[in-house]
């Protein structure tokens, strides 16, 4: 299939793309970054999914929105709105299969970056219409909301004793998921889901159910 993903410089998009790659797809990524992956199934276009032009592609039948930014100033532009560009760009076609939108625990709880956390409620809200929209087509959509996940994002806490262990402590299986986690989810829900659509699914680890009862 034709899979398109925003964001495949590094991190989960980069994981995604190779995942999708290595089970024989054909991928285009789009990246304000180069990328460093290697395989003459990829294609890669260096640009900004809310302000430059788009690439002109084949039908796109599997869609991921990944791309994005935290606590930028940019938030709401590039993970919402640049979302939203390449959506309704790409997927509104009787070609689409799948449109996933890598959103955010923050989504559900709002405990991170105020407009950060805005930018992820509103794509699972987008997520839903996209949904709506793109049933006649037979396609689904979803999103996948990762908590703490293993990227050089956050490298800042994962190499910090002091806020890992504070993470940790809120976590009720004490781990983050690799990018390699996420983007078997991502190849699941995209690919081999027929039936599940205008769903968030919530991946961190027991984070948001952590409670402490006093009595």
């Amino acid at each position: 299939m034709n899979v398109l993903i925003t964001g495949t410089s590094n991190g989960i998009g980069k994981a995604i793309a190779i995942k999708f790659l290595n089970c024989g797809h054909t991928v285009f990524g789009i990246d304000r970054l180069a990328s460093a992956i290697d395989n003459a199934s990829y294609t890669h276009y260096v640009g900004d999914i809310f302000r430059d032009e788009l690439p002109k592609l084949p039908p796109v039948e599997v869609l991921i929105n990944n791309a994005g930014v935290q606590n930028s100033g940019e938030d709401i532009d590039i993970n919402l709105k640049g979302s939203i560009r390449i959506t309704e760009a790409y997927a509104m076609q009787k070609s689409i299969r799948s449109v996933l939108f890598i959103a955010s625990a923050s989504a559900l709880t709002g405990a991170e970056f105020p407009e950060y956390a805005a930018s992820k409620g509103g794509m699972v809200s987008y997520m839903k219409s996209t949904a709506l929209r793109i049933a006649e087509y037979g396609a689904t959509a979803n999103s996948l909301s990762p908590g703490g996940v293993l990227t050089d994002l956050n490298r800042h806490i994962i190499d910090d004793p002091k806020l890992w262990q504070a993470v940790m402590n809120e976590t009720l299986l004490p781990k983050w998921a690799t990018t390699q986690e996420i983007a078997e989810w991502a190849y699941f829900v995209t690919v081999i889901n027929q039936s599940m659509t205008a769903q968030d699914i919530l991946i961190d680890n027991g984070e948001a159910a952590k409670s402490n009862f006093i009595w």
